[in-house]
């Protein structure tokens, strides 16, 4: 059984701006849906998928990268909905302080599933004002 606690740890990787802190608590075939319609946007069926169709794409328009942090946090059973919100600054000075939602399923510890909402409309112009 997931606990507050657990899932708290696992997305300290993220507050701390340790990815692989946190992907090591990722299935390597996650099944991963970031929901919009926004450069970002996709349906991931694995963790390299993922990381290349996001935050491959955010590390060249965020230069300095972006700081997570986790809003609330509700946990029942094998699954979590995970609110966070992004520090971040583009190459332009545009502030991409986006706001996250992400439930997330646990197999065995591990996050096998993830569905990602986030402000489309501020991903769009993150990337239209600086493109890649």
């Amino acid at each position: 059984m997931i606990t507050e606690d657990y899932v708290q740890k696992i997305f300290k990787g993220l507050e701390q701006g340790d990815g692989a802190k946190f992907f090591a608590h990722v299935d390597d075939k996650v099944d991963w849906i970031v929901e919009g319609t926004h450069p970002l946007a996709g349906h991931y069926k694995s963790k390299s998928d993922f990381v290349a169709g996001t935050f491959a794409k955010l590390a060249k328009v965020l230069p300095h990268g972006a700081q997570l942090v986790v809003e609330h946090l509700l946990v029942k059973d094998d699954q979590a909905v995970v609110e966070l919100h992004s520090l971040a600054t583009a190459k332009n000075g545009l502030r991409f302080d986006n706001r996250y939602c992400w439930v997330v399923h646990f197999d065995g510890g591990t996050i096998d599933r993830v569905r990602a909402y986030l402000d489309s409309a501020m991903v769009a112009r993150l990337f239209a004002e600086n493109p890649v």
